[in-house]
């Protein structure tokens, strides 16, 4: 993930939080073939090590031949032992600085901040790579708030660390988004079509 974002912002691709290790790592070279993608996120629901490192090891496969970055969700010490390129932090700026300490500067580190001006900020100053805020759209999933346009808007004008804006994406959302963030976080919205490769260059022409 680049501090050199092209004029347009980049894909941060999410993987599901289940998938079918016989066909998914096909589902996702054909994601990546279709369209750029900036980076990966490992962003399993089990907690099961030897199954997250099988599902790893295959995407790091597909992801690593297209020259892609892949991250795990919260897993730091699995980072260096399945040969990732970072880890994306669920917990705002608390440990951004021992986590950067561990896995030294090559490492990507990325942070989750929700909504919070503050964390992103700390969480910067810290050293993450990049400071995601979600959702942005309207989810079941969380306490309601949402990451509003206008802190997008402020992020993009104040500070130079990269910004991810994902959580419930339409294409309304999008074209608001794209003048002020670097990453979209895409996930969900395009597991769950019948072809997700063309709904995710669907997407990417969103983002002009």
């Amino acid at each position: 993930m680049s501090d050199t974002a092209p004029d347009h912002p980049q894909i941060y691709l999410i993987t599901p939080p289940e998938l079918e290790l016989s066909r998914f790592p096909a589902t996702l070279a054909a994601c990546l073939d279709r369209t750029e993608v900036g980076c990966v996120r490992l962003s399993l629901a089990s907690r099961d090590e030897s199954h997250i490192a099988k599902v790893a090891d295959a995407l790091r496969e597909v992801t690593h031949a297209r020259d892609v970055a892949l991250v795990i969700d919260s897993h730091i010490l699995l980072v260096e032992r399945l040969g990732l390129d970072g880890v994306h932090l669920t917990d705002g700026a608390r440990s951004v600085r021992k986590v950067r300490k561990d896995l030294g500067d090559d490492a990507i580190v990325g942070a989750f901040c929700a909504d919070s001006r503050h964390d992103g900020m700390t969480a910067g100053e810290l050293g993450a790579d990049y400071i995601s805020f979600g959702p942005v759209g309207d989810s079941p999933l969380g306490d309601g708030r949402r990451a509003e346009l206008e802190l997008f808007q402020w992020w993009s004008e104040m500070i130079e660390v990269p910004v991810v804006a994902e959580g419930a994406l339409d294409a309304d959302l999008i074209r608001a988004l794209t003048p002020h963030t670097d990453f979209f976080g895409i996930g969900d919205e395009i597991w769950s079509t019948d072809d997700p490769a063309a709904a995710l260059a669907a997407m990417a022409a969103l983002m002009v």
